[in-house]
């Protein structure tokens, strides 16, 4: 058969990077100098002192600088000078400011300090000799250290008496930091200082080792430090890399057995998943849509060979092809600007092939063909699985329940596997293949693990404040106008007149209004507007006025009270218990009381308590979620029924929270303010201006209440219940 080529041609497209344009520039240069066992790095700008930072990392091999809210030219940062220390500089812009990063060709040390115009870096091989510098003009000292917390990160700021260089020592995996500060002194205020609560620093101290200030931080593990000068102060913070990821991730501990085409092997590389058709089939390495990165070509075909297309795409791809005896046809195409590998999966695709593929080895077959392959290689793996010899382990169980576990274990098994359950000694026993066995085991390591016990406190504080003041009046008197006093009124009517106060009842007080005495029966009072005194309660002033002959008389008596008050209750109840078991504490008293019914009076008897109910969830990251009820009845004996019986004064709060481990929440609170004021007095003369007073009684109360309910919990066993973040 005669094969037509019409014309045939590839183009290899490839990928420009577009060059952004920077802001106006203040990080201009990067100059370089020095030798083999020393180079010094000079970023010069338009700055004055600048805010900066240097780290390392990979083991010594990259230093990293940055440079606060700088920004780099528009044409790129020009690099100045070649030293032997030094592979390769990269500057990059970030929202933050500059980043120059310095590639090294072997670990070194580093040593920063900033002047005007310039940040300068001096770099040695670790294990050389250290320079010599000038230590700065006049003596630094140390004058303070403190953490604060700010951007989400733990820092310490280190207070001097003037700009000064220092060195961060790597401490590659340990849990202390430590700072160096060259012809440096320890200020007399200088003191360890501890770190903030709940944070992953522990605390800081100074030390004076020769003519250097030594600084030391004790941390938590995985904890990165970087220090910047900031005037007069060094800035060292602190990031730690699990809290970003905090919560644990979950882990793979058992997956299903995958099938190669070709053999058993389990060596292929993760490209093995070539890609066969759209039909759900099990390939090794398969995640989905296929992702295409390859280069870039242009295809135009007409009746091509379908083994020179191959060929001219494994030239493009670097790959070697492979085809079966049984592929062949012709292909017309045309195709612009897509990936090789696109290009050769459509090709595929349309004349009904399919291809595996080993690292750079591609192997071309009919579709029906691999998939003959594929199904007879699974049915030699489960062949192999029901001719292995089966296998009985002991998996010992410390904190679950075996029987709990049996039931997970069971799906990891096979059809041949079992699993029972030894009661008494709390151990699984199973039987299967070894690969499951395995399986099985590391299900239990990750379930097995003690059960949190979290210890719940929970703080009520009530606080109340009672102002009572009572300001009352009494006066009366009389006034007789007849012979026996001898000043009648001289007419015929009325001959004798006689005015006397009418107010007075049984429970008038009449004490003090006679200097005679203790007490006037029967009272003369006009006006009866008095004050709540008596016995540890207010006083009272008695006056009395009257005429040589008796026919005037005049009796006033003025009482006032007046109460303050302040009590605080606070009550701590606590309980500890386990991940989500409800606990419950109380302690409080039965008031009896009486109850009528047809069958006569009986006693029943109400609680008053303090009561605490609380169910925690411990979270995979920490936290503590509960549900909680906390309740403090108490009875009032200022407030009775009839028959004498105290009313209950009920507090009450029942809500859903999540509270981070160790931390305290206010769960509510409830403020009431009571304030009175009333005014006795007799009509009309009671409103006269100044005069009033004489027929007012005032009483003013003001009374406050105030409620607040704190939560804590703490997790007593955190590091060996919860898992790692790793």
């Amino acid at each position: 058969m005669r094969t037509h080529f019409a014309w045939a041609t590839m183009a290899c497209v490839l990928g420009l990077t577009g060059i952004a344009h920077a802001d106006p520039p203040t990080v201009q240069t990067v100059q370089l100098r020095g030798d083999a066992d020393h180079a010094e790095v000079a970023i010069r700008g338009a700055f004055e002192v600048p805010m900066y930072s240097v780290r390392s990392r990979d083991e010594g091999r990259v230093l990293v600088i940055d440079v606060v809210g700088a920004q780099l030219p528009a044409g790129g940062l020009a690099t100045d000078g070649n030293v032997p220390l030094v592979s390769q500089t990269v500057a990059t812009t970030s929202a933050r400011g500059s980043r120059i990063e310095l590639s090294l060709r072997s670990p070194a040390v580093y040593r920063a300090r900033a002047e005007r115009g310039q940040i300068l870096v001096q770099l040695r091989p670790e294990g050389a000799a250290a320079p010599q510098e000038q230590a700065p003009a006049g003596q630094t000292a140390v004058q303070g250290m403190h953490f604060e917390q700010r951007d989400g990160r733990d820092r310490l700021v280190v207070e001097l008496n003037q700009a000064a260089s220092f060195h961060v020592v790597p401490q590659p995996g340990g849990t202390t930091a430590r700072l160096e500060i060259r012809g440096a002194s320890i200020g007399t205020s200088a003191r360890t200082v501890e770190g903030p609560s709940g944070s992953f620093l522990s605390d800081a101290r100074v030390r004076q080792v020769g003519e250097r200030a030594v600084i030391e931080v004790n941390h938590e593990a995985n904890v990165d430090g970087t220090a910047i000068r900031a005037g007069n102060r060094i800035i060292w913070m602190f990031t730690q890399q699990e809290r970003a990821t905090s919560r644990p991730r979950s882990r793979t501990i058992a997956r299903e057995r995958t099938y190669a085409v070709e053999g058993d092997d389990d060596q292929d590389s993760a490209e093995v998943a070539g890609f066969l058709t759209d039909v759900p089939l099990q390939v090794r390495g398969s995640r989905g849509r296929r992702r295409y990165g390859g280069r870039r070509i242009d295809l135009d075909f007409k009746d091509a060979d379908i083994h020179n297309i191959l060929r001219l795409v494994a030239e493009v791809g670097g790959v070697n092809v492979v085809t079966a005896d049984n592929v062949s046809g012709t292909v017309t195409i045309r195709m612009r600007n897509v990936p090789w590998d696109q290009a050769l999966d459509v090709i595929l695709q349309a004349k009904g092939l399919g291809m595996v593929r080993r690292g750079n080895l591609i192997r071309v077959a009919p579709l029906g063909d691999l998939e003959k392959e594929r199904e007879a290689a699974i049915a030699r793996r489960k062949q192999q699985e029901q001719l292995a010899p089966l296998e009985t382990r002991l998996v010992p169980v410390s904190y679950a329940t075996a029987e709990n576990l049996a039931a997970r274990a069971r799906e990891l098994l096979s059809e041949r596997g079992s699993v029972s359950v030894d009661e008494r000694t709390n151990v699984l026993i199973v039987r299967d293949i070894s690969d499951n066995l395995t399986d099985v085991e590391e299900l239990v390591r990750t379930l097995d693990t003690q059960t949190p016990q979290v210890l719940i406190e929970a703080r009520i504080v009530e606080a109340t404040s009672q102002y009572e003041r009572d300001v009352g009046i009494q006066w009366g008197g009389n006034v007789a106008m007849n012979s026996n006093q001898g000043n009648p009124t001289g007419l015929a009517f009325p001959h004798n007149v006689g005015i006397t106060g009418g107010n007075f009842d049984n429970q008038t007080p009449t004490g003090g209004l006679s200097p005679f005495a203790g007490a006037v029966n029967p009272s003369n009072f006009a006006v009866n507007l008095p004050a709540i005194t008596g016995t540890g309660q207010g006083g009272a002033l008695g006056l009395t006025f009257g005429s040589v002959g008796g026919a005037v008389n005049l009796n006033v008596r003025l009482s006032a009270a007046e109460s303050n008050g302040v009590v605080r209750i606070i009550s701590s109840p606590r309980i500890l218990t386990l991940d989500n078991h409800e606990a419950h504490i109380a302690q409080g008293t039965l008031i009896p009381f009486s109850q009528v019914s047809a069958q006569g009076v009986n006693t029943a008897f109400q609680e008053a308590k303090l009561e605490l109910k609380v169910r925690p969830h411990v979270t995979s990251d920490g936290a503590v979620s509960m549900h909680v009820n906390i309740t403090r009845d108490e009875p009032d004996f200022t407030r009775t029924s009839t028959r004498g019986d105290p009313t209950i004064l009920k507090r009450e709060a029942e809500t859903d929270l999540l509270i981070p481990d160790g931390n305290t929440a206010v769960i509510g609170g409830i403020y009431t303010r009571n304030t009175g004021r009333s005014v006795d007095s007799v009509p009309f003369f009671g409103d006269i201006p100044l005069l009033g007073v004489l027929f007012q009684r005032r009483r003013v109360t003001d009374s406050r209440n105030e409620l607040l309910i704190f939560l804590t919990p703490r997790i007593v066993n955190r590091a060996e219940a919860l898992p790692s973040g790793g």
